[in-house]
């Protein structure tokens, strides 16, 4: 484990790692750190909420990568049309 200190402003209320004491802004970010950095150690509970949040990441990734292959192939075929006009 790393000895690494953070700070959390005033404002915000963590959910911090009951593990390492890392701070999360969301709880989401937390489950999924919590199934990656200690996998041995958790309960049926957090090994399930660890489950959800990764199939919901991998499904935005999901949507992400589809989009982005969306742009980038009208970026080419715009670029194409710009190049057999000029």
């Amino acid at each position: 484990m790393s000895n690494h200190e953070y700070t959390i402003g005033e404002d915000q209320s963590p959910h911090l790692c009951e593990y390492c004491g890392r701070p999360f802004s969301q709880q989401e970010w937390l489950d999924l750190h919590r199934g990656l950095e200690h996998p041995n150690e958790l309960s049926e509970e957090h090994i399930s909420a660890f489950q959800t949040a990764y199939e919901a990441e991998e499904g935005e990734l999901g949507r992400f990568r589809l989009r982005a292959l969306g742009v980038l192939i009208l970026l080419y075929f715009c670029l194409l049309m710009v190049y057999a006009l000029v």
